[in-house]
C-alpha cells in the first residue's frame, strides 16, 4: 500500500511539473498497471507446445515399433495360428515315430511298421492322426518314410490349406506345400 502511494505521488508531482490534462494522467501507465490483467509469458506457452508436440512424436514412434514388431510376431507360413500349432503338433508326432524306427532299428537292424512299432512298445498307442492330418508310413530293410497329408474332414478345415509333412530315416521333418 505504501508503495502504491508513493508511485502516485511520484505520477502527481510528474503532472505539476509537465503541465499535463487530467485526460493524460489517468492514462498514465501508473495508473492504469492496477487494472491490467497480467501478460502471460510466451515462454511459458512455447515451452507448452514444445512438450505436446514431443509427445506426440513420441506416440508416434512407440506405435511404429509396437507395429513393426506385430508383423515379425505373426507366423511366417501365413497361416493362422490354429494351423501352426497344428502343423508343430503333426511334426513332433512324425519326430517320435522316427525316434521309434531308430531304436527298433537300434534292436533288429531292419525298419518296421506302425503295427510293429506298436507291439514291440517303441510306440505306446498308434498314431494314425491328428486335426485333420493322416499318417501314412513306409517301411523297408534300407529305410522309412512317415507321410502326414492333410485330409480336412470338416467345411471349415477345408477352406485351410494345409502343407504335408515328411520325415525319413535321416531324421529330417520336412514340409511340402
Amino acid at each position: 500500500m505504501l508503495a502504491k502511494r508513493v508511485v502516485l505521488a511520484r505520477v502527481y508531482q510528474n503532472l505539476r511539473t509537465q503541465r499535463t490534462s487530467v485526460y493524460q494522467w489517468a492514462r498514465h501507465p501508473a495508473r492504469t498497471i492496477a487494472r491490467t490483467p497480467p501478460r502471460r509469458n510466451n515462454i511459458y506457452i512455447m515451452k507448452l507446445i514444445g512438450g505436446l508436440v514431443s509427445l506426440l512424436v513420441a506416440m508416434a514412434l512407440g506405435l511404429g515399433v509396437y507395429y513393426i514388431f506385430l508383423k515379425q510376431a505373426s507366423p511366417a507360413g501365413g497361416g493362422t495360428p490354429t494351423q501352426i500349432i497344428s502343423t508343430t503338433r503333426v511334426e513332433m508326432d512324425l519326430s517320435s515315430i522316427a525316434n521309434a524306427e531308430r531304436s527298433y532299428y537300434a534292436q533288429n537292424s531292419t525298419y518296421a511298421t506302425m503295427d510293429q512299432l506298436v507291439s514291440g512298445g517303441e510306440l505306446p498307442i498308434p498314431l494314425a492322426g491328428r486335426d485333420g492330418y493322416t499318417y501314412t508310413m513306409d517301411a523297408s530293410s534300407s529305410g522309412f518314410t512317415v507321410t502326414a497329408k492333410w485330409a480336412p474332414q470338416t467345411a471349415e478345415q477345408q477352406a485351410l490349406h494345409a502343407p504335408t509333412v515328411i520325415v525319413d530315416q535321416t531324421n529330417q521333418v520336412r514340409m511340402v506345400p
